[in-house]
């Protein structure tokens, strides 16, 4: 008997939580479900957008379970998958998408679309968002879903005081606008903490910087990590110099309180993070604060790239029925459309993924003025550059892991455990060791 055989068992039975109890015209519906990592406010804009499906037809019903968090997305779906149990859709963040790749355990996007009848406009799709998700050859097999990008988030009012009304370009303006603030009284001129995702990712690829080699991993499994090669070095150790100085400020839920909270309390006036902070920012601030978005600083003499786009796609699993098939593919030709993209946009901060989604937004005046203006310049962000080898993304196995090693060597290197060389060689020596095993684990495979 199946997973889903024996939940609509138990719903018939009465024995499901409340929290999946349907009325008896609801459940002659075909069921699938949703597995989903995103957590808090945004979790709740899941379910929300579950709702919103489920109402707007008699059909289908999908049924939504959040997973506390991505790892644990895509690990348990990993794991029910080999139970017979796994869900219909899973929600697959970035650092994930090579293990799903190469698992062979899903329905290609283009195929679940085909099957069940629904044209897609696959080049619709924003290049520096499809890239990360498709295949060498351009092939999406996953449906691109919340999708952002690092911005630079700085306090206007705090800027003014110093005589300032711009975001700083260059690192070098950085460190003068944070000096000022740091002279003017200010604590916290910059915050950060040691999401790789930030200040390795997004810094590597707006500066055209490999991470590995391979074309970041795109060219074969043999890859091995450079970041303790390349200006990244040199980078982690401006922020050290900064932060010893007390002018760039460590901010973390492990001190007490993240960049964002410290930031949307006005107790930091600069930080790094995703546009799709941009909504809880604007729902938290402190009362009457007026803030910005502008793209992340390069050093001076740099050619700007795009940036990576972050967030995570929805993949299809094998091994469910028609029925349930028929149901994704329903829902995920809802959350595309143009109206879709332009509520999701509107209650997260996360941008549309389509080119059609973004335009019909910006003829609505949607990023005219606030709460949304300043989202478009993720657009920019990612759209600055066609993408290159370099920026279409990251595919190395063991992603997780590796972030998790760099993120270990940069909390030594700030606790001034460890020199930053020495951290940053140790921590490429780990890594390289994860993608060995990862190798080794699917020898004989080839990247699509």
């Amino acid at each position: 008997m199946s997973f889903v055989s024996k939940l609509q068992m138990s719903a018939a039975a009465g024995a499901l939580v409340a929290a999946f109890a349907v009325s008896p015209a609801a459940a002659e519906r075909a069921r699938f479900e949703f597995w989903y990592g995103l957590t808090g406010d945004l979790g709740e804009r899941v379910q929300e957008t579950c709702k919103r499906f489920n109402d707007s037809q008699q059909e289908f019903e999908a049924v939504c379970v959040g997973q506390g968090g991505y790892p644990n997305a895509v690990q348990n779906a990993i794991a029910a998958y080999r139970a017979g149990k796994q869900p219909t859709v899973v929600q697959v963040y970035d650092g994930g998408t090579l293990d799903l790749m190469l698992s062979g355990a899903y329905v290609p996007a283009r195929k679940l679309m085909a099957d069940n009848g629904y044209e897609v406009k696959w080049d619709d799709y924003f290049s520096g968002i499809a890239n990360y998700y498709a295949t060498a050859k351009g092939e999406l097999l996953s449906f691109p879903y919340n999708s952002s990008t690092a911005m630079l988030y700085w306090n206007r009012d705090a800027f003014a005081k110093i005589g300032r009304d711009k975001a700083p370009a260059t690192w070098e303006e950085v460190e003068e606008v944070a000096r000022e603030l740091k002279k003017a009284g200010y604590d916290c001129p910059l915050g950060f903490n040691f999401d790789t995702w930030q200040i390795l990712e997004q810094f590597s690829a707006i500066h055209g910087e490999p991470i590995a080699t391979k074309n970041n991993g795109y060219d074969g499994l043999d890859a091995e990590v450079v970041f303790n090669k390349t200006k990244f070095v040199d980078h982690v150790k401006f922020f050290k110099r900064m932060a010893d100085e007390g002018v760039f400020t460590v901010r973390t839920k492990e001190a007490g309180m993240d960049i964002v909270p410290s930031f949307a309390s006005g107790a930091c006036q600069m930080i790094q993070t995703s546009i799709a902070d941009h909504g809880t920012i604007g729902k938290t601030a402190a009362p009457n604060m007026k803030w910005d978005v502008a793209m992340l600083p390069v050093w001076n003499g740099t050619e700007r790239k795009n940036s990576l786009v972050g967030g995570a796609s929805l993949w299809v699993l094998a091994g469910k029925s028609e029925p349930e098939y028929k149901g994704a593919a329903a829902f995920l030709k809802f959350i595309g459309t143009p109206e879709s993209a332009e509520w999701w946009s509107t209650v997260t901060g996360y941008i549309p993924v389509t080119n059609s989604g973004f335009e019909a937004m910006k003829a609505k005046g949607f990023y005219d003025k606030a709460p949304y203006k300043g989202r478009e310049l993720a657009i920019e962000s990612l759209t600055f550059t066609p993408t290159t080898p370099i920026t279409r993304g990251i595919r190395l196995g063991g992603f997780m892991q590796i972030r998790k090693e760099v993120t270990d060597a940069l909390q030594g290197i700030f606790a001034g455990k460890v020199g930053v060389e020495e951290a940053l060689n140790e921590a490429a020596e780990r890594s390289n060791a994860v993608l060995r095993r990862f190798e080794k684990t699917y020898a004989g495979k080839s990247l699509l």
